[in-house]
């Protein structure tokens, strides 16, 4: 199956589509709605959307018409989730039901899924507990995802929650130290003990960690390079710190 294919399978299109999917309780990841174009039917659907979790976001007609499959959208695409998200404290259970210090993953606005579904499958690899992702400016479980997870969304508790720095203040309150990557951080990698509960922030691909991410990390810790280029890829930088997590909580 291709990756365009995939992609077509994640929408739902049309107005009575959209609001059927709503009303039966399917999840939707995120609603694109025609800017200026709020009749009671659209009205109805960005209602019962946020209520279901899902992000709206009005938008040039113009990009639904190069989104849409079926050039019938009618002013709304829906993105459907591959399926419900959990929160941190489900997240936490896991760990504890295994009997583990916590290991997470959090994502600071990682906007491409392929990079998203490939975190998630080191995150599983690795024995992480769960992954951590917000509402807003990020990817979603989306079937692309999935495809670039090679399944391990299946496996992954994936959160999703409208405010990152809430969900970083669960952690600390739960116990759980917050590890933020830098470039300019205090300490290595190799000089970062990651055998205790530890949840890893992983920035977005072109500007890092967000202001307020950064400020509520507990440490921050850099990735060593020798070669000519600053940074690694988000994917491979949570890859990088996982490993040396299940390193250390193996030796």
């Amino acid at each position: 199956m291709t990756e365009n294919r995939k992609e077509a399978e994640d929408r739902i299109e049309g107005k009575n589509a959209v609001m059927e999917a709503l009303k039966a309780g399917r999840p939707i990841d995120k609603l694109y709605i025609a800017r200026g174009e709020q009749d009671k039917a659209l009205r109805f659907i960005i209602q019962k959307g946020k209520a279901a979790g899902a992000v709206v976001s009005e938008v040039d007609r113009r990009k639904l018409d190069a989104m849409s499959v079926t050039h019938a959208h009618q002013g709304v695409i829906a993105v459907a989730a591959l399926r419900e998200y959990v929160t941190v404290a489900d997240i936490l259970a896991v760990a504890e039901e295994r009997g583990e210090p916590p290991l997470l993953v959090i994502c600071d606005e990682i906007s491409d899924p392929h990079n998203l579904g490939a975190i998630i499958r080191t995150a599983e690899c690795s024995g992480a507990h769960g992954v951590i992702i917000p509402k807003h400016r990020s990817a979603g479980v989306t079937a692309v995802v999935e495809k670039t997870s090679a399944g391990a969304a299946e496996h992954m508790a994936v959160a999703r929650v409208g405010n990152l720095a809430s969900a970083l203040e669960e952690l600390k309150a739960a116990g759980v130290w917050i590890y933020g990557t830098a470039a300019d951080g205090e300490r290595t990698l190799w000089e970062t003990e990651l055998t205790g509960p530890c949840a890893v922030v992983i920035g977005s691909e072109g500007s890092g960690m967000s202001r307020l991410t950064r400020e509520k990390c507990d440490f921050l810790l850099s990735i060593p390079l020798k070669g000519k280029v600053s940074s690694l890829n988000a994917s491979a930088a949570a890859a990088v710190v996982l490993y040396e997590a299940l390193r250390q909580r193996t030796e």
